[in-house]
């Protein structure tokens, strides 16, 4: 890209952004931006993937504080006309207010693509960019790992598949070096964002499965051996002892996360399921209970410990 082509474009304004806008806020448009226009979401439209293609390369200057202070110190000695820095540039004498055509194709200095100079820091043919993209996949599957296909990101680019390590973590980033936007001195790479879809029973922490067990209140007074399910789809057998409270928390060794470094384990949590209606010989029979064990008192420190 020639020098003209890129002090041209106002890539806060490709981005969406403010020049006063801070790092954090050029990322969320960025993301904002990048699953509006993402190809997986757009597939054909000629028109989007390039609209993403000026985006992802926006981001790549932006993003990066030295080569955005690059950027904008350039930018401003051309719109003002003024000879720029050579310390970071480093080419030509050009009067102050010279014509930057001239400045680049004077003699002390030699022809010079400034866009080499913020993206490959000299002379030399530059890298492709960096590209960002976005999956998402099954609870399961990030445990177990599985194979995933990630569309063309560039004109003339092929989709890449990758495989997603067992373990992985919402959020997590992969990188796939060389999958990037091409370029004279080789693709940049390829950053993929993972997002984790809830399951209806599973939670994770750590290397942890956390899952909670509705039992009765007979089941927790009395005692009960329950089978539940695990995340391999089978079975296994918890003892749950007499007078368990709600909210205890039981362990089953070896059944959470399972990666080459570390297995985890299954953490259940009881919760005390009590019937919205009672009566009949139920009712009954709760009255007999209560009656039985009236001396018992489970409120019986509350207000002392209230007052400490």
């Amino acid at each position: 890209m020639a020098a003209k082509d890129l002090y041209e474009k106002d890539l806060y304004q490709i981005l969406g952004v403010k020049k006063s806008d801070d790092d954090a806020a050029i990322k969320k448009q960025y993301r904002k931006l990048a699953r509006e226009l993402h190809p997986d979401k757009n597939k054909g439209d000629k028109k989007l993937e390039e609209r993403f293609k000026e985006v992802s390369e926006a981001y790549e200057t932006l993003s990066d504080s030295k080569k955005r202070a690059e950027y904008d110190e350039m930018r401003d000695a051309f719109k003002s006309g003024r000879r720029p820095p050579q310390s970071g540039f480093g080419g030509g004498q050009g009067p102050q207010g010279a014509d930057f055509s001239d400045f680049f194709n004077n003699a002390g200095g030699g022809p010079q693509d400034i866009f080499s100079s913020l993206f490959g820091g000299g002379r030399g043919p530059r890298r492709g960019a960096d590209l960002q993209s976005e999956i998402t996949i099954s609870f399961r599957n990030s445990l177990n790992g599985t194979e995933v296909t990630i569309p063309a990101q560039t004109r003339g680019g092929s989709s890449v598949t990758t495989r997603i390590p067992a373990g992985i973590n919402d959020g997590a980033k992969i990188k796939l070096k060389n999958r990037g936007a091409p370029g004279e001195a080789g693709a940049g790479d390829l950053y993929i964002t993972v997002h984790v879809t809830k399951h209806p029973v599973f939670t994770r922490k750590d290397a942890n499965l956390l899952m909670t067990l509705p039992v009765t209140f007979t089941e927790a007074a009395l005692g009960a051996d329950i089978k539940i399910p695990t995340i391999d789809g089978d079975e296994v057998t918890v003892r749950i002892a007499p007078g368990t409270p709600n909210g205890r928390t039981l362990r089953v060794k070896g059944r959470g996360v399972k990666t080459a470094k570390v297995t985890g384990d299954l953490l259940i949590t009881v919760e005390v399921q009590v019937p919205q209606r009672v009566d009949g010989k139920a009712e009954e029979a709760l009255k007999a209970f209560a009656e039985a064990t009236k001396e018992f008192d489970p409120r019986a420190e509350l207000a002392q410990r209230a007052r400490a």
